[in-house]
């Protein structure tokens, strides 16, 4: 059985190798070899993840919480031994996330089939990479264009230090924007009640909205008899991206693949991946691990790709994404009227019903077909839940059909 210390040998050893081999598959991009490859060397790295976190369980007092004094010159190899495990498994971790990143980003823009019959990137065998094809999907989430960058190594540090000073400077910039915490916004309030009921005075804490009418609200639920009082402010803050691993790989990765405009390509990036996925898909996708489920704050990155529009303001992108989630919520067990619409295609509808864009622009920016959306807009009219999710309802007008139009322009002379 090997020592810990040549377990982290040979983690570090492995990491090196995979360095130096997925550098190679890339002078010839071939996607199923490489899906097959990062599926391959992701197996070996949970396998030495998993023995290697067993084995650092030790506990050694880290010298970070010690002065001088307190530090044994006896037994400083035993520092230098923790230093050493746990610097091979943050490497290890930060390899991982990037193998995962990497196979999520080909199976959300590519499908294997082995003849006719598709296939999952985890079912390619070796036996089999000369007879699977792999079709690109019609509409692209991230970027395939960052997988050359991602630290499939795991070495962050030593691969930014081989650039030159622009490179580092936008990857500064770009995790300091993801690790940016969100600024607080009041999403309700928790507010307590004392109410009559049976002719007893009874107690209750509640939830609701920032923006509603409180007064009226309670009235609905306890009558007339009623007291109440604000306990809290519910607040929403935190970072977009909750694991640091991912945030050091998309800095790394976006500052690699363009120095001047990284920033707002990865902005983009995750402006769309909530715009053309529904929460359930985003809970499996694992494109950006770590990523929040819901945008329900304001966060700078999201304003780059949208500095040049006219209306511009402070939060632009923060807030059509808090829009996109809250209709998302109002849509709630009433997709059955919409069944046939794409999820992707329903982010662009309600962008269009959003923003003051026209439908070329939406679909540009999304990446989705045009006439698609064109299609699937007029199918959304028709199930009249436009005029429920969206305050103005004017801009679907052209979309309605003509017996409709005619009936509107009928009473609108009638009066």
């Amino acid at each position: 059985m090997t020592t810990t210390e040549e377990l982290v040998s040979q983690v570090n050893k492995m990491l090196d190798d995979i360095g130096i081999d997925m550098a190679g598959l890339f002078e010839d991009f071939d996607v199923v070899r490489l899906a097959y490859t990062l599926k391959k060397n992701l197996s070996l790295l949970d396998e030495m993840e998993e023995e290697l976190e067993r084995r650092t369980g030790e506990l050694i007092p880290t010298l970070h919480n010690m002065d001088k004094k307190s530090r044994d010159p006896h037994i400083q190899w035993l520092y230098r031994k923790k230093r050493n495990r746990a610097l091979a498994l943050e490497r290890l971790h930060t390899a991982i996330t990037a193998h995962r990143m990497a196979l999520a980003h080909i199976s959300a823009n590519y499908e294997f089939y082995l003849g006719k019959s598709p296939i999952k990137v985890d079912s390619i065998k070796k036996d089999e990479l000369g007879k699977i094809k792999a079709k690109e999907k019609p509409v692209k989430l991230g970027r395939i264009e960052v997988l050359p960058y991602l630290p499939y190594s795991g070495d962050v540090l030593r691969l930014l230090s081989r650039e030159g000073v622009e490179i580092r400077e936008t990857f500064k910039f770009i995790k300091g924007k993801l690790r940016e915490k969100g600024t607080v916004r009041t999403r309700g309030l928790r507010i307590e009640v004392e109410y009559w009921s049976d002719n007893r005075l009874k107690r209750d804490k509640i939830d609701l909205p920032a923006d509603a009418d409180i007064e009226e609200e309670l009235r609905k639920r306890y009558g007339r008899r009623f007291r109440w009082r604000v306990l809290s402010f519910i607040k929403t803050k935190g970072v977009l991206i909750n694991n640091h691993y991912t945030v050091d790989s998309l800095s790394l990765a976006y500052s690699l693949l363009d120095p001047k405009d990284g920033p707002e390509k990865l902005a983009l990036d995750i402006f769309r991946y909530y715009f053309l996925t529904s929460p359930t898909e985003r809970e499996t996708l694992g494109l950006y691990p770590g990523i929040k489920q819901c945008v329900d704050c304001h966060y700078s990155l999201l304003d780059l790709p949208f500095k040049r529009e006219p209306d511009f303001k402070t939060g632009y992108g923060s807030m059509l994404l808090i829009k996109k989630c809250e209709i998302e919520k109002m849509l709630s067990g009433k997709r059955t009227d919409i069944s046939s619409i794409p999820n992707y295609i329903l982010g662009g509808i309600i962008l269009y019903g959003i923003t003051p864009w026209d439908e070329g622009k939406v679909s540009e920016l999304l990446g989705i077909n045009g006439e698609d959306l064109i299609e699937d807009i007029k199918k959304f009219v028709l199930s009249g839940l436009h005029t429920a999710l969206f305050p103005n309802v004017d801009k679907f007008e052209k979309f309605m059909p003509r017996s409709d139009k005619a009936k509107k322009f009928l009473s609108l002379l009638q009066g």
